[in-house]
């Protein structure tokens, strides 16, 4: 297998992508600390997909996906496509469902669902897009529970369910939900392209993010694990920075850190 390619979620640095002249100085700065690669998401200003990615290209930073809302996929996949063939990128994930909606769905309403990403997956690929589900900790919760017995979780539901749609695992919400992250690289093989890598711990009994390998997380394991289910890139994101207050810094020692395991 190649060198697999290591790169930053831009929804870890949103507050530095508010104005079309900030962006590019905050690619700049993504390259410096490291990474020649990122996935495109929370970016805020008013820029169309071609211009963030020219912007990007012209750091040294190549978008290799997007996380594109269920809603644009579900009522306008033209708009979905038209972003990633804009980006250049052929991996884009569903970043989100509001699972608090829908909890009086039975299984059957879930496998509608599931099926329904399954055949935007199949039409996206036609496309030239491979489709993926990003996962929070709530797709662990149990549906189809009979006398306290034979649930599965929504997560086993969906690829149990599709055959095309992948995912992008993040494993910082696998073990945040309970699960045995290694368990779930290695149950998913095939389908894992890109992931997510996300550290966290307790600190004062609170949920707490952190860079990667300052937090619980058994990283090499997993990235072990991830190799031998055919992962290719490494998406480092941590959503907000409480121990250095600095996006770029966290995202620095994260880079530093997924080095010394894949080099």
């Amino acid at each position: 297998m190649k060198k697999p390619i290591v790169a930053a979620q831009l929804y870890s640095v949103r507050a530095f992508t508010a104005e079309a002249a900030e962006f590019p100085k905050t690619m700049a700065k993504i390259k410096k600390i490291g990474y020649d690669y990122a996935q495109v998401s929370g970016v805020q200003a008013k820029l169309t997909p071609a211009e963030i990615r020219q912007a990007m290209l012209d750091n040294g930073v190549e978008p290799i996906g997007a996380h594109i809302g269920l809603p644009i996929w579900m009522d306008d996949f033209k708009t979905a496509i038209d972003t990633c063939h804009g980006l250049g990128i052929e991996y884009a994930a569903i970043p989100w469902m509001n699972f608090k909606e829908h909890l009086s769905w039975t299984v059957a309403d879930w496998k509608k669902l599931f099926r329904k990403f399954d055949q935007l997956a199949s039409k996206a690929l036609k496309e030239g897009v491979k489709l993926q589900y990003h996962n929070h900790d709530f797709e662990f919760n149990q549906v189809g529970i009979k006398n306290g017995k034979d649930g599965k979780s929504l997560l086993e539901l969906m690829f149990d369910t599709t055959k095309t749609l992948q995912g992008e695992p993040d494993f910082g919400w696998v073990v945040r939900g309970g699960q045995e992250p290694v368990a779930w690289a290695r149950r998913m093989k095939g389908r894992i392209d890109q992931v997510h890598l996300k550290d966290w711990s307790l600190i004062g009994g609170e949920f707490c993010l952190r860079a990667l390998g300052q937090g619980r997380i058994d990283w090499p394991a997993i990235i072990k694990e991830c190799r031998k289910s055919g992962t290719h890139t490494f998406i480092v994101e941590q959503d907000n920075c409480p121990a250095t207050n600095d996006p770029f810094k966290s995202l620095s020692i994260s880079r530093e850190y997924v080095r010394g395991i894949l080099g």
